[in-house]
């Protein structure tokens, strides 16, 4: 269950995210307070994922997907272009939160 927090935490961080692009700098209502609501809630599900999950995997793995969905998330809606160093640093931190969530936790 803690996974779905967690998942639903970086689902909501996306939608945040890409709503603070479409609010221009605060600029538009409805597009600002989606964005302020999202957050908030993301945050709370997160905070509800680290009940379980230790916070150094937990975090990890929401900013690590969260790059890497951001960046999708911004060549396709916006046309942000990925240089190929770009793509190797995704492949990293792919890498990385894998490596953290199959040997991270010491216990």
């Amino acid at each position: 269950m803690q996974y779905v927090f967690l998942g639903s935490a970086i689902a909501l961080e996306m939608l945040a995210t890409t709503l603070l692009k479409y609010s221009d700098g605060f600029k538009k209502f409805f597009p600002t307070i989606s964005c302020v609501l999202a957050y908030v809630l993301c945050f709370y599900l997160l905070s509800k994922a680290l009940d379980k999950i230790d916070l150094g995997i937990a975090y990890a793995t929401w900013s690590g997907v969260g790059i890497v969905l951001t960046t999708v998330i911004s060549a396709i809606l916006f046309k942000q272009g990925v240089s190929l160093i770009g793509v190797i640093g995704i492949i990293l931190i792919i890498a990385g939160c894998i490596l953290l969530n199959l040997f991270g936790a010491v216990h």
